[in-house]
């Protein structure tokens, strides 16, 4: 199920990409993740993948009982793993659950992990024949990863790998709150005028 901007009911603002770069493929959106029909969303899961708060808790209650009971057979997921399974109750067909590091200062692994989500992510989601995935800040809310450094991850990460697997089609970042949206914005302007 390809997805168009058209399918955003709910959706707010969104940022655009330029035609014709390599970034044409992302798009920046603020609001609701589980509103959008892609063909997977992504969930900033805990470990144990059975739910939370944030976006985790909000993609279970859109997703239905299901989704847990799916959850419960995974077994968890470590951090900077990801896991999929169908997306019930969800517009998207899927769900692909990652989990983010806590950040603490930096020093302790947390770009590589969260740069691990972002690649693990893309891989599941080529494997599965996905075309076009929704982020969420991965790691921004409860977990405290500084935003600005979060969505460069985010951008160098995705650009990598669309760069080298065609097959994926559209990336979206879902923003829910202004904060993070302008994170996203600075670093798609930011990354966009680095490679020129």
């Amino acid at each position: 199920m390809a997805a168009g901007l058209g399918d955003f009911t709910g959706i707010g603002e969104k940022l655009m990409p330029e035609t014709g770069t390599p970034l044409e493929k992302i798009f920046i959106v603020k609001g609701d993740i589980t509103r959008l029909s892609v063909d997977a969303i992504v969930n900033a899961a805990n470990s144990s993948l059975l739910g939370g708060g944030g976006v985790d808790g909000a993609i279970h209650r859109a997703a239905g009982p299901e989704l847990l009971e799916e959850c419960r057979k995974l077994g968890g997921c470590p951090t900077g793993e990801a896991r999929i399974t169908r997306g019930y109750g969800l517009p998207a067909r899927y769900v692909i659950h990652t989990v983010g590091p806590v950040w603490r200062d930096g020093k302790h692994g947390e770009y590589d992990l969260l740069a691990s989500c972002y690649r693990n992510v893309l891989r599941l989601a080529l494997q599965y024949d996905l075309n076009t995935v929704a982020f969420p800040a991965i790691s921004t809310g409860a977990y405290r990863f500084p935003p600005a450094r979060a969505a460069e991850i985010a951008l160098r990460e995705t650009v990598k790998f669309i760069n080298r697997h065609s097959a994926i089609k559209k990336i979206f970042f879902v923003c829910f709150s202004p904060a993070i949206f302008q994170a996203y914005k600075n670093a798609l302007k930011q990354y966009a005028k680095s490679q020129v």
